[in-house]
């Protein structure tokens, strides 16, 4: 039964099992700058790596601590807060893009590529 008011993907997930996903997925996107996954799962990881920027850009110490207390992966938090958030100081939004790829051979499912913008 649907609800009103209920946003986000569940992923055909629980909870803790999305929230591990989309962390794994973001941590990937900031080391890699470029990865390919499922369009749902693209659509979702884009929400938290544009958050996790912008907390970046922000650059204080509350703002490190709400980076690790998403991804909680040192190196990533590092490589947002120094530099990425250089790279995207004039930029106001929108630090990602999704490219569509057709379905995956195997089931079908829409495929997508995930990048961080120049």
């Amino acid at each position: 039964m649907a609800s009103h008011r209920v946003s986000g993907r569940n992923l055909s997930r629980k909870k803790d099992q999305r929230r591990a996903l989309l962390r794994g997925l973001t941590s990937e996107l900031v080391q890699h700058e470029r990865i390919t996954t499922t369009l749902a799962k693209a659509k979702e990881t884009r929400i938290v790596a544009e958050k996790l920027i912008t907390h970046g850009k922000k650059g204080t110490l509350h703002h490190r601590r709400l980076a690790l207390s998403q991804v909680p992966n040192k190196k990533v938090v590092k490589k947002v807060f120094d530099d990425l958030s250089q790279r995207y100081a004039s930029r106001p939004g929108g630090y990602t893009r999704i490219t569509k790829l057709g379905p995956r051979q195997g089931d079908g499912a829409q495929m997508a590529v995930i990048e961080l913008v120049e």
